[in-house]
């Protein structure tokens, strides 16, 4: 239970955080979280109507002597706070339209606004500098996930910023409902559209000249998973007289490339019946009559131990959600992923191409290196790391908040 102590401070607008000696030191290196273990005690003014600080709210962070070092938004949890600005005791009027300009400056600077692309992510939380947002764009169409109540609280604001800076956008649809801390007392919508409407047509957008269909409402995440980009441009490289197994391929973002790369014949894989429909309308769309893929609703294990067993792969493509979700499944996810890698050294023919992947944030680069490893070595092959990957530029990586690189993957030669 922290301690709260009230005193008479009229010019205190904002709750102040006061955290124990040397607490500061991960603040001083710009690290935008606060964890509740490091703060001492919280200061109110005698005039603030609530017992504590409301989460969502904005508060001030003072070290040990009361200086004030950061502002940021408090939330119930071992993060306590997420950090918004360092060195200030309130957020500048501007501070929305700024972050957000900032963020479509560095996209467009990346050469990612093109007609041939037209989906990217535009604001990626902390590397962003603005914690607890995500905003994807397909199209005319911004996707807003809130992942803090400070940020549904400004989600108003922040639509704001968007439409303000980026002129292409004409609809914001907001998709929360699934990232919100589900025991916080939140008031206001936490899905539906803030700006326009739905299109009255399906959305497909455009990814380095292959069109996706795009759902929003169903679909998971905010609809696509834009973070493999470059992955899937290298896999396409790869692809040529190969066949190809995607498995989770939700969409089938994979499959469309490999086609467009030459590939023999890909097969997508995924236990949801409604994201091999999406699949199936995706490589029709770009490739139509196409006798080159199929595609199954099934589980990954039975399909690599039954249906995969009549010929080798010559690539295969393991992406699978999120093995660990927090800390506590660090354990179970290594072994899920050990599993699984060693399934499919098995299954892959002698000079196959392996891509393989974590999206574990929980889960480092080091651990599913070695995870990979190990399968390799129970599976006994031989096998050589072509590549070292990780997420694209729009995904960018805050330099003092490590945590922030949660995709990690390698492409493996295979003898």
């Amino acid at each position: 239970m922290l301690k709260v102590e009230r005193l008479m401070l009229n010019d205190m607008s904002l709750p102040l955080i006061l955290l124990k000696p040397h607490k500061e030191e991960s603040i001083l290196r710009f690290h935008p979280w606060v964890f509740s273990g490091a703060i001492a005690k919280i200061v109110l003014d005698k005039g603030y109507p609530y017992s504590e600080p409301q989460e969502g709210e904005l508060v001030k962070i003072g070290d040990s002597t009361g200086q004030i070092l950061a502002v940021g938004h408090w939330q119930i949890g071992s993060i306590a706070v997420r950090i918004l600005a360092f060195g200030e005791d309130q957020l500048p009027a501007t501070f929305w339209h700024d972050r957000i300009q900032a963020a479509w400056q560095l996209r467009q600077s990346l050469g990612l606004v093109r007609k041939d692309n037209t989906m990217f992510r535009l604001v990626h939380g902390e590397g962003d500098f603005l914690p607890g947002l995500i905003v994807d764009v397909y199209g005319d169409t911004a996707v807003l996930q809130a992942h803090s109540i400070g940020i549904h609280l400004n989600r108003q604001a922040i639509v704001q910023a968007i439409i303000d800076q980026v002129p292409t956008i004409k609809q914001v649809y907001y998709k929360s409902d699934d990232t919100l801390p589900h025991k916080a007392n939140i008031a206001g919508e936490k899905t539906g559209y803030l700006v326009g409407q739905a299109p009255k047509e399906a959305c497909w957008a455009v990814e380095n000249g292959l069109s996706f269909r795009i759902d929003w409402l169903q679909g998971q995440k905010t609809g696509f998973f834009v973070d493999q980009r470059d992955n899937r441009a290298l896999l396409e490289h790869y692809a040529a007289g190969r066949r190809v197994l995607n498995m989770f391929c939700y969409t089938g973002g994979f499959s469309v490339y490999a086609l467009r790369g030459g590939a023999k014949h890909v097969t997508s894989v995924d236990v949801s019946a409604k994201a091999i429909e999406l699949v199936n309308k995706n490589v029709q769309y770009n490739f139509p009559n196409t006798d080159k893929h199929d595609a199954y609703d099934c589980d990954a294990f039975d399909f690599l131990d039954k249906q995969a067993a009549a010929q080798p792969y010559d690539l295969i493509i393991l992406d699978p959600p999120a093995f660990a979700k927090h800390r506590d499944a660090i354990a179970n996810a290594l072994r899920g992923y050990r599993r699984l890698n060693a399934k499919a050294f098995e299954k892959i023919a002698h000079g196959g191409i392996l891509f393989t992947f974590s999206c574990s944030q929980a889960i480092d680069k080091d651990m599913f290196r070695q995870a990979v490893f190990t399968a390799a070595a129970q599976a006994k092959r031989k096998v050589r790391i072509l590549h070292q990957l990780h997420q694209p530029a729009d995904h960018p990586i805050n330099i003092f908040h490590p945590e922030g690189e949660y995709l990690k993957g390698l492409v493996l030669y295979v003898e």
